[in-house]
């Protein structure tokens, strides 16, 4: 007997992802604005790589966090939690539309504030997947996973382009007021989404032993241990060359302006967006957990490549893949978290996923150092190097968990 394809639009038929996806596409756009934006008014202002690092990496300080959120979201609720978080989002935009317009922003300024986005910033991928995994079957999860990340990958392209194009016609004070509209139309499409309600009021341990136990269900079972090395491993040593280190490379290696850097901001995210297509359409059939480390290998191997160019056009056409393959690698480690995790283990889960992307502030940090003494390409050649081989290590150790085609995390279902 044929079992059919969950059709591309299936997650569709569920009312709370008709609201959550074009809220979390426009809180996605207004993100992607504001990093290209700031992420070049910093490079510009200070001229040093460190302090464009420094930004880079209070972006995702959060995630250390992520895991405190997660307990916070389990006993509150999901979509309220994502109701307080975007809130705040639109009024740090308006914070920085005043400062702007009245000629007090300045870079250190710039820090504090994406100092306090940071912190709630990572756990908005959070509870948009735990939120996923609350309304919709699992028949459907992976295509659905694969929509949502549409939203990023989407904004990546448009706040590349719009964002740094509004820079440059209108200045920083127009493009913060889009921004903060931006942010407020996420807000309001957010109150359509659904969601388990939170279990605040029910008998149940401490907040630290909610986090102690979910500690001990990602250590007990080697699919989830074994993606939540994956996640940590590509935030160390693939995500700073894309999300970091980008306007160091527009402006020092390629000698561009900003919008050349939103064109390789946009080049990777068109393949990231084209590989989320590809999911969303139920059409990768190898397993999640095989398309998660076949593209996580490949991802390094193109970012051995991407380091080794020194023409826009080349370097612009390898982002492609590079998106291409962060997107078969993330998607699909998404799905291996929530089809391995028990129920009530969502919220809490989701959040230690997220603690990995600590992972990527280190990596930037580390970066700007190996970067001003062994230069770019040498660091380059480093983390990719490094990256693949605890890529294998990976896929050997945890191979009848993650690889074997009989693994849970290659079912379908």
């Amino acid at each position: 007997m044929t079992t059919l394809r969950p059709s591309f639009l299936a997650p569709f038929s569920v009312r709370s992802f008709r609201f959550q996806w074009p809220a979390d596409l426009f809180t996605s756009w207004a993100f992607e604005m504001e990093v290209l934006i700031l992420g070049w008014y910093v490079m510009v202002e200070s001229g040093s790589v460190m302090m464009l690092v420094v930004y880079g990496a209070l972006q995702y300080s959060g995630s250390v966090l992520s895991p405190v959120l997660g307990v916070a979201s389990d006993r509150l609720g999901c979509r309220r939690m994502m109701l307080m978080t975007r809130g705040m989002y639109a009024t740090l935009a308006l914070a920085m539309t005043v400062l702007a317009a009245t000629g007090s922003l300045s870079p250190a300024i710039v820090l504090v504030i994406a100092s306090i986005g940071g912190v709630l910033r990572p756990s908005d991928v959070m509870l948009r997947n735990a939120l996923i995994g609350q309304t919709l079957p699992g028949q459907i999860l992976i295509g659905a996973l694969g929509l949502s990340r549409t939203t990023y990958d989407s904004a990546r392209i448009a706040g590349a382009i719009a964002g740094v194009g509004m820079l440059g016609a209108f200045g920083m004070v127009t493009a913060y007021v889009v921004i903060t509209l931006v942010y407020v139309l996420g807000f309001m499409l957010t109150l359509g989404v659904a969601g388990r309600p939170g279990r605040a009021d029910a008998p149940r341990p401490t907040p630290l032993r909610d986090l102690h136990e979910a500690m001990l269900h990602v250590w007990r079972t080697p699919e989830l241990f074994g993606a939540m090395t994956v996640a940590f491993i590509v935030n160390v040593f693939a995500y700073p060359f894309v999300l970091g280190l980008l306007p160091y490379v527009a402006r020092e290696i390629y000698r561009v302006d900003q919008f050349t850097l939103g064109v390789l901001g946009a080049s990777f995210s068109a393949g990231a967006l084209i590989g989320s297509i590809l999911l969303g359409s139920n059409r990768i059939s190898m397993g999640a957990g095989r398309a998660m480390l076949v593209a996580a290998s490949a991802w390094f191997v193109l970012t051995f490549a991407f380091g080794h160019v020194t023409n826009p056009a080349a370097g612009a056409a390898i982002l492609v893949f590079v998106g291409l393959a962060q997107s078969l690698c993330i998607t699909p480690l998404a799905a291996v978290m929530l089809r391995s995790a028990h129920k009530e283990f969502f919220s809490r889960v989701m959040g230690m996923r997220i603690l990995a992307i600590m992972g990527l502030p280190l990596g930037l940090l580390v970066s700007g150092p190996v970067i001003r003494e062994l230069g770019f390409v040498m660091t380059s050649t480093l983390y990719s190097v490094a990256g693949l081989c605890v890529t294998l290590v990976i896929a050997i150790r945890w191979r009848g968990y993650l690889w074997s085609k009989h693994a849970r995390a290659n079912q379908s279902a």
